[in-house]
């Protein structure tokens, strides 16, 4: 099985060696160019022979916090305390390597009283007593650039835990939109499955045969995208126009659609399967209770920068109260508000009601996306 790459990145150290190579190089450049810079306001002899012996310093300098690199990057993950003190302990046998260095190199100049990487006249001193004095300087040059270093880490572990974080996010909407998704499809199977039966008990085999027909089309267009991925709007009309084929059958003569879809919004993308439950409430509590005719509307609009979309219907209100076994549950209400807050959050909304002169009409209003 291939590695998953998400989690070999998350085992892999949370600073690169581009980045831990390139903190040790700025770091000590900029100390070589400070003494330097120094050496050259007091005036010391011969310049060029004193940079010389500063560059083998610096590039020793730089092995040394390299070899304390590898080191830290195994303690990046032990967390802060434990890093922090192992880099407070390196850096005093890092200290020393520094100072023995440095005091070779300068050991040939005029006696002098060492401070850092130069000289100035002075007292004698023994190599040891400079040694100590270089180690104590070098301490705090090491323990600053360990700190510096362990603050990328701390800030590139940040990151890798918001991106962690952002993946699992991203994952759990995922589901949820799979979920909420795999909810249209039996509902709708359930009802088509007893309208078939129905067929069949009834003797229509022909109309029964083109509702299978019809079915396995359905099924086949509405399964083959991808539950989580938007699609064309088009596309989710088009669905729609099948469904609706397969309910004539069921209802010959009592439906009639309307389309109308502005130019505006022509290309953009819905969430699959968005007007299933709502063109499943025109034909379940307008089409099947009433003998005449009903037209079933999807319009399609931009309202201030965002997409709206609406199933509405003209079939006549209800003389008198249903009883609670032909009430609807505001099961496909519900999924289509859950998947537009799933995939939308707060920047979509669903609404429905009953018109005043007869039938319902539902609305989305949702964010345009645009196909492509």
């Amino acid at each position: 099985m291939p590695p998953d790459h998400d989690h070999a990145d998350d085992r892999t150290p949370t600073v690169g060696a581009r980045a831990a190579i390139g903190s040790i190089l700025a770091f000590w450049a900029f100390y070589c160019a400070i003494a330097t810079l120094r050496s050259a306001v007091l005036g010391f002899d011969d310049p060029l022979d004193l940079l010389a012996r500063r560059l083998v310093v610096t590039a020793a300098s730089m092995a040394i916090s390299a070899a304390m690199w590898l080191l830290l990057r195994r303690a990046e993950r032990a967390g802060p305390a434990r890093a922090l003190g192992l880099a407070a302990l390196l850096s005093i046998p890092a200290a020393l390597g520094y100072a023995t260095v440095n005091q070779r190199m300068f050991a040939e100049t005029v006696p002098a009283v060492q401070v850092g990487a130069d000289r100035v006249p002075g007292t004698d001193r023994g190599p040891f007593a400079l040694i100590a004095d270089g180690a104590v300087n070098g301490y705090f040059f090491f323990a600053a650039w360990a700190a510096l270093y362990m603050a990328l880490a701390f800030a590139a572990e940040g990151r890798a835990a918001e991106r962690r974080s952002a993946r699992f996010r991203a994952a759990a909407q995922s589901a949820e939109l799979r979920a909420l998704r795999y909810q249209v499809n039996p509902h709708f199977l359930f009802n088509t499955l007893n309208s078939l039966s129905a067929l069949v008990m009834t003797g229509r085999p022909d109309a029964a045969e083109r509702m299978i027909l019809n079915l396995s089309t359905f099924f086949r267009s509405s399964l083959a995208g991808d539950p989580v991925a938007d699609t064309p709007l088009a596309d989710e009309i088009a669905l729609q126009r099948l469904y609706l084929a397969i309910e004539a059958v069921r209802f010959p003569d009592r439906i009639l659609l309307v389309e109308d879809i502005a130019d505006a919004v022509a290309d953009a993308c819905v969430p699959g399967l968005i007007l299933q439950p709502l063109i499943e409430n025109a034909v379940k509590h307008g089409v099947s209770r009433t003998r005449r005719p009903v037209t079933i509307a999807i319009r399609a609009w931009s309202e201030d920068g965002m997409l709206a979309l609406s199933v509405t219907d003209d079939a006549p209100a209800a003389p008198a109260p249903l009883p609670p076994a032909e009430r609807g549950t505001g099961i496909g209400l519900r999924n289509v508000a859950d998947r537009l807050a799933a995939r939308f959050g707060h920047r979509a909304r669903c609404r429905a009601g009953a018109l005043g002169d007869g039938g319902y009409a539902a609305t989305i209003v949702m964010p345009l996306v645009r196909a492509g």
